[in-house]
């Protein structure tokens, strides 16, 4: 059973799950899990890979237009050196750059090196899944890719460009400027078409999408015009916000973001399409 039809599964028994997020009382929690074979290519420092773990966690704190208010981790190698303080000085710092505070966490000894992150935010009016119609304009912040031309690099050996490429910038500001225009947002974590898919199925509706994508310059240095639009779309793990806007409010959501914000389609009734034809429900998968 993939990961997928598990979460499927709890849906049920899990009321408050089904977001980026849970929200209780205002305020907003997320975990995240990731583990060296799966996530963290050879090659990949332990800075980059303590940015990365609780700059994911921060991610799902954007997504759902809050103000982050700390971060934790746990750490798990078969043994501690000073790669423990250089993870720790990557936390910090991707918290440092979308201002808040980590603050600390726990130790264990592992046979894998893995990290579980936690981020905690506030927000009184968070932005859901669920809240797409027909009509909405489909956005997304930024551009994609840039964690599958990261994987090239890694397996080229050009492994300070790759670490580089890891280190996004979780989009808090965005998030929060999107608020209150956003009627639908998640992160595309899992890729850009897993996550219309995921948007389409808790909203109730369809996500028709064209084509060029915003696809970062990285991918077109690893990767030929067949590849490209693979890395943009299906691969994940880059950690931009997806979001749905009503049609008149796309202008100004689009000149308050802080970050770059691309229509790329329409909310229809159903489906979920790529010029035209049917989008395929592929993303990132935590497998090994």
């Amino acid at each position: 059973m993939d990961e997928r039809t598990m979460l499927g599964l709890l849906a049920d028994r899990l009321p408050r799950a089904g977001d980026d997020a849970a929200v209780i009382d205002g305020l907003v929690v997320t975990i995240d899990m990731l583990h060296e074979a799966t996530d963290f290519p050879d090659g990949t420092t332990r800075y980059a890979a303590g940015w990365r773990a609780v700059g994911a966690s921060l991610s799902d704190v954007a997504a759902m237009g809050a103000d982050p208010a700390a971060a934790v981790a746990v750490y798990g190698a078969p043994e501690f050196d000073d790669r423990v303080l250089a993870f720790v000085d990557g936390a910090r710092d991707v918290c440092e750059a979308v201002g808040t505070e980590y603050v600390g966490g726990d130790l264990d000894h592992h046979e894998e090196f893995t990290v579980a992150t936690t981020a905690v935010g506030r927000t009184d009016d968070p932005v859901l899944r669920s809240g797409a119609r027909p009509g909405d304009a489909i956005c997304v912040t930024g551009t994609l890719g840039r964690s599958g031309a990261a994987l090239e690099l890694f397996e080229r050996g050009e492994t300070e460009r790759a670490n580089g490429l890891f280190r996004f910038e979780p989009r808090i500001e965005a998030g929060r400027a999107l608020a209150s225009h956003a009627s639908a947002m998640m992160d595309s974590s899992d890729g850009l078409a897993r996550s219309l898919h995921q948007l389409a199925e808790a909203s109730d509706c369809g996500m028709a999408v064209e084509t060029p994508l915003p696809i970062d310059d990285a991918v077109d240095s690893v990767a030929g015009p067949d590849e490209r639009l693979e890395l943009g779309a299906f691969f994940g793990e880059d950690f931009e916000l997806v979001c749905t806007i009503p049609e008149k409010r796309y202008p100004a959501a689009k000149a308050a973001s802080p970050t770059p914000l691309t229509r790329i389609g329409t909310v229809v009734e159903d489906g979920v399409t790529l010029d035209g034809e049917p989008m395929p429900d592929r993303g990132y998968t935590h497998e090994g």
